[in-house]
């Protein structure tokens, strides 16, 4: 028995996804951080077991109504957790922000700011004092009336609805209608009304031309269909819809996305006229703090925002104050750069996790343990030291902090290692080293140690030679202005400076249409699918190849069983119970939904019949829970799944199951997916590859797998950009591009451009000290 004071939490038996009986200690009140390779199993141990054990025994202390939710979410496989605090996590979850969501939002500063607005703002002479809610886009009271405090509206024009007006109507001049019958029947319905279907649309009267386009009027008709050989076509009555109700119409209302991106083809965006893209009502926007509106406040990157609050009387004083304190931490993790009204999509998961961060910092929580998810990812290396401070002081107010982090500075600065692993999936599993940092050096099978300890620096290589430039410029966008720059083709260059200095602006300006470019390739890190439905299987067609394989076996084709019938996608096969997902989402009040597995299926996906079909002894659903590198030992002699399996193991992602879901996947995982189906297609000619940081969510070993892949890229004739804050990559590029100095404002032009020993020797570059370091050239 160990008493209620217990300085670990002490885990006992856990088999969470791949952990093999795992038995560990960790004190509490340090920084702790997990590593190991990819895969190795360190989020399930910090994540699947101890949070997920947290979060558990928070629900047995609810109401009963939430006790019947612990059965359908599932408690963690682990024997038991002593000394277990409650807990907070913080993880890189990549939901999909809705574009009402902000900063401002996120951070709940945008409830300051309304407050300060509503109790110390300077009205109009006679206007009533407005409501806090009354300066939120996000409420009935306060969003302009015009663009429903979007701020934007979608118009359309004459040249985008009728891009030929040599064409006419009957052939196909209205570009936005709809094809197939529908089309028709419009066109028919417009002959009925009188207008000449026949001639060319520029030939037709500018008043007519308005009318077919944009009428509101809705018109019905007799149509007598032109009559066609062997088909009774009787009159029937037509409804007319001009060409923008019909865009319109599509555009807000259709569930398909097909049809939604073909109907924003004929829209343009732009500001609201009626509240100039502020998103507010006119009462609103005419009370003023220190001269300006909350739209002009809201729009200030917040470092300047604390500068920019009024000291007037005690109440404007004391809102303030609490304004900037709560500005304070944001700033401090090196996101000054960010405005209140910047929207949550555009924020990477990196930084959409500090600014979390920066909210816990200001709630004055003692004794839990918060369990974060690479807090480093998308740091600079200048950043990075705010991190830590930060992570210092949330432990020196009494908390845990347990880290899931690949980052060396960050593994080198912590109290406490857990090394999990040795390698990934079924392979790893096991803890390795629990204790001090130091403690790891002489730990055989670590895969971090060597990173750690190991100061020479980084082997000289020769750097290749460009085949020719491509100019970029001058952009002028977010933070860039005016700037021009040149990539060098047939080489890797690395593009660097710290958060928000304007690298991912800077990359997102090349196109195909630039010279030299060629085929473009861009791999980011959006989620492969929102639903657990999209797999790696499905979206690198390895899926297409399997089921045909199910299909072609003697007891698929004895029961008449197609290709469809292995698809969890379609009714057939798959458990009806939960649609083929293996999971059934379960509402929690006042708490996210999470998944649960399937009660019928139990995860598996398909019904009994479709289980019972078997290839060399596993069914369709245990072929899914097989790893790639299982999986290629398994079709070692298909040669369509081996390949894709190849490209798969190439970019370091043996680990991964075939079924995992696209929800379970991280932002850096993702992104090599997606690398991978790239690579299977073969070459066509000259290809430009653009990488935003790839190397985000990869242990130091992984890297050196991927960059093998990148360089192999390069050596077979292409040009590859990464946008890249791991100097390790840096100092293996051929060129490199430095912006900065700083970020927002105070950033984007560029500091340093040239090989990576130039810009390591490069003065006002805040990457300069630390790629030094790497080349062995620096402090």
């Amino acid at each position: 028995m160990h008493s209620p004071h217990d300085p670990y939490v002490r885990v006992r038996g856990a088999r969470e996804h791949n952990l093999k009986g795992v038995d560990v200690d960790i004190p509490r009140d340090v920084v702790a951080v997990f590593t190991g390779v990819s895969g190795s199993g360190k989020s399930s141990l910090a994540f699947g077991t101890i949070y997920a054990e947290a979060q558990r025994r928070y629900f047995e202390s609810v109401a009963p109504y939430a006790r019947r939710l612990i059965h359908q979410v599932g408690a963690p496989k682990v024997g038991e957790i002593t000394g277990l605090p409650p807990a907070v996590s913080l993880q890189q979850r990549r939901a999909a922000p809705t574009s009402r969501s902000s900063v401002g939002t996120v951070t709940n500063l945008s409830n300051s700011l309304r407050m300060l607005f509503s109790r110390a703002g300077d009205y109009p002479p006679g206007a009533a004092p407005l409501d806090s809610d009354a300066f939120s886009p996000n409420t009935a009271a306060g969003a302009c009336p015009e663009c429903h405090g979007l701020g934007r509206v979608h118009r359309t024009t004459e040249e985008l609805l009728v891009p030929d007006p040599s064409l006419s109507i009957r052939e196909g001049a209205i570009a936005a209608w709809p094809g197939a019958w529908q089309g028709k029947n419009l066109r028919d319905v417009l002959d009925a009304l009188g207008y000449d279907v026949d001639r060319p649309w520029r030939e037709l009267p500018a008043g007519q031309r308005e009318w077919i386009l944009f009428t509101d009027e809705q018109p019905v008709v007799t149509v007598h269909p032109v009559r066609e050989a062997g088909r009774i076509q009787r009159p029937y009555q037509g409804t007319y819809m001009s060409a923008r109700r019909y865009v319109m119409k599509t555009f807000s209302d259709s569930k398909s996305p097909t049809l939604r991106a073909k109907a924003e083809r004929f829209l343009t965006s732009e500001p609201c006229p009626g509240c100039g893209g502020s998103r507010l009502r006119p009462e609103a926007l005419a009370v003023t703090v220190g001269g300006r509106t909350i739209a002009e406040l809201a729009a200030l990157p917040l470092a300047e925002l604390a500068g920019s609050l009024p000291s007037g009387d005690e109440t404007a004083r004391v809102l303030s104050a609490d304004l900037t304190s709560r500005i304070a931490p944001v700033v401090e993790l090196g996101l000054g750069y960010l405005s209140l009204d910047r929207p949550t999509p555009t924020l990477s998961a990196g930084e959409l996790q500090r600014l979390r961060l920066a909210t816990q910092l200001r709630s004055g929580l003692f004794g839990v343990v918060y369990v974060l998810d690479e807090p480093s990812a998308g740091l600079h290396p200048a950043d990075t030291e705010a991190l830590l401070a930060v992570l210092e002081r949330l432990k020196a107010a009494g908390n845990s902090v347990f880290v899931v982090e690949h980052h060396v500075d960050v593994v080198r600065d912590a109290d406490w290692i857990v090394e999990v692993g040795p390698r990934a999936g079924e392979h790893g599993g096991r803890v390795l080293y629990s204790g001090p940092v130091d403690g790891l050096a002489s730990v055989t099978g670590s895969a971090t140690a060597r990173f750690l300890f190991d100061a020479s620096p980084a082997p000289a290589r020769r750097v290749r030679e460009p085949r020719g430039r491509v100019t970029l410029g001058p952009v002028t966008r977010h933070n860039l202005r005016g700037v021009t720059a040149e990539f060098p083709l047939g080489v890797l260059t690395a593009v660097t400076g710290v958060s928000g200095s304007g690298k991912s602006t800077l990359i997102g300006e090349i196109t195909e249409e630039l010279p030299g470019v060629g085929r473009l390739v861009s791999v980011d890190q959006k989620p492969i699918g929102r639903t657990p439905r999209s797999n790696l299987a499905t979206y690198t067609g390895l899926f297409d190849v399997v089921r045909k394989v199910f299909a072609a076996t003697d007891a698929a084709r004895e029961r008449g069983y197609g290709v469809g019938r292995f698809s969890f996608n379609v009714a057939g096969g798959r458990c009806e119970t939960c649609q083929g997902e293996g999971f059934v989402s379960v509402e929690l009040l006042f708490l996210p939904s999470t998944y649960a597995p399937c009660p019928d299926c139990g995860g598996a996906r398909y019904n009994p019949g479709t289980l019972e079909v078997t290839y060399r002894g596993r069914n369709i659903a245990e072929v899914l829970d097989l790893t790639v590198e299982s999986a290629a030992e398994f079709f070692a002699d298909t040669p369509a799944v081996a390949r894709s399996l190849g490209t798969l193991l190439d970019v370091g992602l043996g680990y991964l199951r075939l079924g995992q879901p696209a929800t379970e996947l991280s932002g850096g995982e993702a992104q090599r997916i997606k690398l991978a189906s790239e690579l299977q297609r073969g070459r066509r000619g000259h290809t430009l590859y653009l990488l935003d940081e790839p190397t985000t969510g990869l242990h130091p070993a992984d890297v050196e797998v991927l960059m093998r892949q990148l360089h192999g890229l390069v050596d077979a004739g292409q040009t590859v950009i990464v946008v890249e804050h791991d100097m390790s990559v840096v100092a293996g590029a051929d060129w490199v591009i430095d912006l900065g100095p700083g970020g927002g404002a105070e950033g984007g032009r560029i500091v340093a451009a040239g090989t990576p020993a130039a810009v390591a020797a490069a003065s006002g570059s805040a990457t300069a000290p630390y790629l030094a370091r790497v080349l062995g050239t620096g402090r």
